[in-house]
C-alpha cells in the first residue's frame, strides 16, 4: 500500500471516530435534562502496522457513565417519590461542550490531512503522466 494510500485510510479512520464521538456527544447534550439518563461513552483504539506507524483509528463499544445520577428535589415532578427527588440525568454539558469542540476540531484535522493527501496523490498521478 502506498503513503499516500495509507493516510488517505488513517484520516478517513479517524473521520469515521470522531463522527461517531459527535454523534453520541450531541445525544448527551440533547438528553442533559431527561430523568434517568445516563451519558454514553465511546473508546478509541488505534491499530498499528508492521513497520509501528498508525493503520487505523477503530471505535470501541459504547458504554453507559456509571457515575451516579443526579437527585434532584421537585415534589411537584410526575417522577417524585415520596420524599420529592428523582434521578436526573448524569451529563456535564461543561464537559460534553468541551469534548463536541474537541472532536469537532479533530474531525476538521483529519478532514484537512485527507484533503491535502489526496491532492498530493492526484499531483503525483498528473506527473507521472507526463
Amino acid at each position: 500500500m502506498s503513503e499516500f494510500s495509507k493516510s488517505l485510510s488513517v484520516s478517513a479512520s479517524g473521520l469515521q471516530a470522531q463522527a461517531s464521538r459527535l454523534r453520541h456527544l450531541s445525544e448527551n447534550i440533547s438528553n442533559a435534562d431527561t430523568p434517568g439518563y445516563r451519558r454514553k461513552t465511546i473508546p478509541f483504539r488505534t491499530e498499528f502496522d508492521a513497520g509501528g506507524g498508525v493503520a487505523s483509528v477503530e471505535v470501541g463499544r459504547m458504554s453507559l457513565d456509571d457515575r451516579p445520577l443526579a437527585r434532584i428535589y421537585d415534589p411537584g415532578h410526575p417522577m417524585a417519590d415520596g420524599s420529592g427527588h428523582y434521578d436526573g440525568s448524569n451529563v456535564d454539558l461543561l464537559i460534553e461542550l468541551a469534548d463536541a469542540r474537541e472532536a469537532q476540531r479533530s474531525y476538521e484535522a483529519n478532514l484537512k490531512m485527507f484533503e491535502q493527501a489526496r491532492q498530493m496523490s492526484s499531483s503525483l498521478m498528473q506527473l507521472l503522466r507526463r
